[in-house]
């Protein structure tokens, strides 16, 4: 079963992207596995909360610029 997992800050993006985010990674899956693998495919698309994470030993905090709209 072929499973993704994609770690995001937290609002970056909406309910729609992250729908078609899903969508287009199954599809990707599906090219390289068959059409058999659509049904077992797994995406989750986790949420860290801004400080929850660290870039460059400092915590990370999304720019307001970057949130969904």
């Amino acid at each position: 079963m072929p499973f993704v997992n994609i770690k995001t800050p937290e609002a970056a993006l909406n309910t729609q992207q992250k729908t078609e985010i899903s969508h287009r990674i199954t599809e990707l899956l599906v090219e390289y596995f068959s059409e058999h693998a659509r049904a077992h495919t797994m995406v989750l698309i986790e949420e860290v909360k801004d400080g929850g994470y660290y870039r460059a030993d400092e915590p990370f905090s999304i720019p307001p610029e970057y949130r969904a709209k």
